[in-house]
């Protein structure tokens, strides 16, 4: 198994965790979105989107998308829930974390700390966006100790990406102590 991946990227990391975690060999092949190694044409001929994570499996199989990824990777395993209902409900956090939290937190942070964007450019709804992702994740984190369930998930590896930067994203976790609890929670349930 070989991962196209670049290590700044948290929807890259998401295969990594995945793969770590359950211990499954792969080759890591950096790719690097800011050298420009996802627009060459030896990787658009593997993945026309230009984008990284993309796993090739050998035969022709290559599978894009880090939630994917991560579900195909981690199937008949602990990370994804037995329970049918917590399943769909792990499912709908994957769905708002590329929809609400990754868009707002993941390009944040791109901008500030790989474009060098000033603060006083970068458009006031989308730091709102990202604070109301982390909030909207604190609230529930004051009455769960997971994302779903009663053990880590892909949910968790999925939020856990992009909030650990979150700071590099001028997006504090200070008056968020669930999510910080949470994170730490998620970083010594994956390396056990």
């Amino acid at each position: 198994m070989k991962v196209y991946g670049d290590s700044i990227s948290g929807n890259c990391l998401k295969v990594k965790y995945v793969a770590d975690h359950l211990g499954l060999p792969y080759e890591w092949i950096e790719t690097s979105v800011l050298k420009g190694e996802t627009r060459t044409a030896e990787f658009l001929a593997i993945n026309q989107a230009g984008q990284v994570p993309i796993v090739d499996f050998g035969g022709g199989r290559i599978l894009a998308q880090s939630n994917a990824i991560m579900r195909y990777l981690a199937r008949g395993s602990d990370l994804i829930p037995n329970d049918p209902w917590i399943e769909a409900k792990m499912d709908e956090w994957l769905f708002w974390e590329q929809y609400s939290h990754e868009p707002a937190v993941a390009v944040l942070r791109f901008k500030i700390k790989f474009q060098q964007m000033p603060l006083s450019d970068i458009d006031p709804i989308l730091i709102k966006k990202g604070n109301a992702a982390l909030d909207l994740m604190e609230r529930h984190l004051t009455e769960h100790e997971w994302m779903v369930g009663d053990r880590v998930s892909l949910a968790d590896i999925a939020l856990k990406a992009y909030t650990q930067f979150a700071e590099d994203a001028n997006l504090t976790l200070t008056g968020r102590p669930n999510t910080k609890r949470w994170l730490s929670g998620v970083a010594k349930a994956l390396t056990s």
